[in-house]
């Protein structure tokens, strides 16, 4: 390997690094690089309103108020998982042809539509509208909050999903989402449009 090489590679694992350690990953089909360079509006974030549950988040992040019991603490990591998508310790790998089907404003949940992970990324995206800073903050706040729940779900010894996935539950997970994947039955026809000609 010559030295422009060995300094591309040491470029690309230390711009993975951080993204590693974000607790918000990609839905199916979509790569950091395309919320790169794709304004928020083209991912609906100033459509929609934001989720009540990332509302509660950024207002106290890291409340136990009403966590008392590893099923309240689940129940809440689930539901934040339902507008964050997947978390990083069940994220699945995306093949080659995943990706290059990806269609960024047909993807993830109506609240971001795709992949908004924050810190340097977020920066890129400049003259940010007043709307599109309360959703990253409120995105922020969510992922923060799964991850202190986790946290805490696993300090009182709850399992999965009141704590972080073991790599076998995590495993199982993907294999049962392929699974759901493949037995999906297949989209109706569409019907013929038109009137059909009379016999004579």
């Amino acid at each position: 390997m010559n030295h422009s090489h060995l300094a591309i590679a040491l470029l690309v694992v230390a711009a993975a690094a951080p993204l590693a350690a974000q607790t918000v990953v990609a839905p199916p089909n979509v790569t950091a690089g395309d919320v790169a360079t794709a304004p928020l509006d083209t991912l609906n974030v100033r459509k929609d309103e934001i989720p009540p549950i990332l509302i509660a988040a950024r207002e106290d992040t890291y409340t136990v108020k009403g966590m008392r019991s590893c099923r309240a603490i689940g129940t809440e990591i689930v539901q934040l998982d339902a507008v964050l998508g997947p978390d990083i310790d069940v994220a699945t790998d995306k093949t080659r042809d995943e990706k290059r089907g990806n269609a960024v404003g047909n993807v993830a949940k109506s609240v971001i539509n795709g992949f908004i992970p924050f810190g340097g990324v977020i920066k890129e995206v400049t003259g940010a509208a007043s709307k599109e800073r309360q959703w990253q903050v409120a995105l922020y706040a969510g992922a923060s909050r799964r991850a202190f729940l986790k946290g805490y779900g696993q300090a009182r010894g709850c399992r999965y999903p009141a704590r972080a996935a073991t790599a076998a539950q995590a495993a199982a997970l993907q294999s049962a989402g392929a699974n759901e994947t493949a037995a999906a039955p297949p989209p109706p026809k569409k019907k013929r449009s038109g009137k059909r000609r009379s016999r004579r």
